[in-house]
């Protein structure tokens, strides 16, 4: 019974408990206004091989917060080129880089390792702030969110996972779920009831996992959703849940980054 009820608060929506709110940094506000954003590909090294990588950075001067943005399996679209402007619009630098250049499912060390390099590239900018990092995936990239937020805490201080796959992985890999106790940092599930590829009863029973071994998520469920609802014929969706769903991937990024 108190399963039953704990499933049925998590539907109502977000969970909302208090994440200390850190420094505030720029003046996010004013930049969104003027649409100033920088954006250019660049080139990640990693595994003796080089991948490009979609960058957007806040025009304005000043040390932002960083995310790093896994695509889903159907590449980098443009609709994440739109979120990767939007998000430097609200005062990120966002680095998107093409996991699938060489190989269209590459193994999960491959893709760690091209985060780690992501990570680095980061850090190596000055207009980045390298200790405030988050990680964020869709579909096969929300499996990674998932999967690696506890494996790299001391890169990211918090994450964003979109309809992912806490309890499958390709090919006999690793599974998120198998990872629960290592994970440090604040992340946000998003997920939409009729998501037929990751159904949502198993985002529920990860999140019970979650919760019962105290650690802090929050997550927003939109009902009657299908899987990958943010993209629309690879263009950004401008439907009433896809603007609801980026606003809470924005805002929880401001209070776990800032």
């Amino acid at each position: 019974m108190k399963e039953m009820i704990f499933i049925c608060l998590m539907i109502a929506g977000v969970a909302i408990c208090g994440c200390a709110q850190i420094e505030e940094g720029n003046d996010k506000g004013s930049l969104a206004a003027a649409g100033q954003v920088n954006n250019e590909t660049v080139n990640i090294t990693s595994g003796n091989m080089t991948y490009p990588a979609y960058l957007a950075a806040p025009a304005g001067e000043g040390k932002w917060p960083g995310v790093v943005m896994i695509h889903s399996f159907n590449g980098l679209e443009p609709g994440y080129i739109s979120m990767a402007d939007q998000l430097a619009m609200n005062g990120y630098v966002v680095i998107a880089p093409q996991w699938q250049t060489f190989n269209r499912s590459p193994s999960d060390a491959v893709v760690s390792e091209l985060i780690d390099d992501s990570v680095a590239y980061l850090k190596s900018r000055e207009d980045v702030r390298g200790d405030r990092l988050g990680l964020t995936g869709f579909c096969a990239g929300g499996r990674y969110t998932m999967l690696l937020l506890p494996q790299m805490s001391q890169s990211f201080s918090s994450g964003v996972a979109w309809y992912g796959f806490p309890y499958r992985g390709p090919d006999n890999q690793s599974r998120p779920i198998d990872f629960i106790s290592q994970l440090e940092d604040p992340m946000l599930i998003i997920h939409g009831t009729y998501d037929q590829p990751s159904n949502i009863s198993e985002i529920y029973q990860y999140a019970a996992r979650l919760n019962a071994t105290g650690k802090y998520f929050e997550m927003k469920v939109y009902q009657g959703e299908p899987h990958g609802f943010m993209i629309k014929d690879g263009q950004l969706s401008q439907s009433s849940p896809a603007k609801d769903a980026f606003w809470q991937m924005t805002s929880f990024f401001d209070r776990t980054l800032k």
